[in-house]
């Protein structure tokens, strides 16, 4: 199967079987898909792997707060795999992007072992980044019904951040931590200067509520 037959295929399953929030719909999908193209721009690595687990990374969606959170991926991977024999890809491929996809997941905490991996990993995590990753942040804060930010301390400078409370402190928990988590060069500058974006935000958000 060809890329572009596979992409339409690929669309065509999450459209129909796929269980998403708002942070992790089709949209967030295709943004992934599109980072992974940017990468591949000056990384080496099978296109149609990376291109195969990048619109199926998240065929499968638990919330934030679902108990079995861990395993979003490696379900998402076993989903993957049985779209995959169902359209005859070869099984050699069909594990390589199993692999890809249950390692994208941060919660997982699966080493990627491959290029494609990697790549996935670093798309999946560039989306949680810049102006797209502020909204969605926003967006998961309060389907959890997470408070803005600590009343006392909203930017973490004198405690440790606490993002099962604060929404805010998703940014300084895990969010402008994750340059230093990207696997390939190319990931790295982009996710620095998402990351510098996030920090002016931070900024403004700080002067407009008086804490300088």
């Amino acid at each position: 199967m060809m890329v572009p037959d596979l992409e339409t295929a690929c669309r065509q399953f999450l459209t129909d079987t796929a269980d998403t929030d708002s942070a992790h719909d089709l949209a967030h999908t295709e943004r992934v898909v599109a980072n992974a193209k940017l990468l591949l721009q000056t990384e080496t690595a099978d296109m149609e792997v990376v291109i195969a687990a990048a619109w199926l990374h998240d065929c499968v969606v638990l919330p934030k707060n679902h108990p079995g959170r861990k395993q979003a991926s490696a379900r998402a991977a076993d989903e993957a795999a049985k779209f995959l024999r169902a359209n005859k890809i070869p099984e050699d491929m069909i594990q390589q992007v199993r692999h890809a996809i249950h390692a994208h997941s941060f919660s997982a905490g699966v080493v990627p072992r491959t290029k494609e991996a990697k790549i996935v990993q670093d798309a999946d995590r560039l989306d949680a980044l810049g102006a797209i990753g502020i909204a969605r942040c926003f967006l998961t804060g309060g389907e959890l019904k997470r408070t803005f930010s600590h009343p006392d301390d909203p930017f973490c400078e004198s405690r440790e951040p606490e993002d099962s409370r604060w929404t805010i402190d998703h940014f300084y928990a895990k969010l402008l931590k994750l340059p230093e988590t990207m696997n390939t060069d190319s990931a790295k500058k982009e996710a620095q200067k998402r990351a510098a974006f996030m920090q002016t935000y931070l900024d403004q958000l700080r002067e407009e509520m008086g804490r300088f």
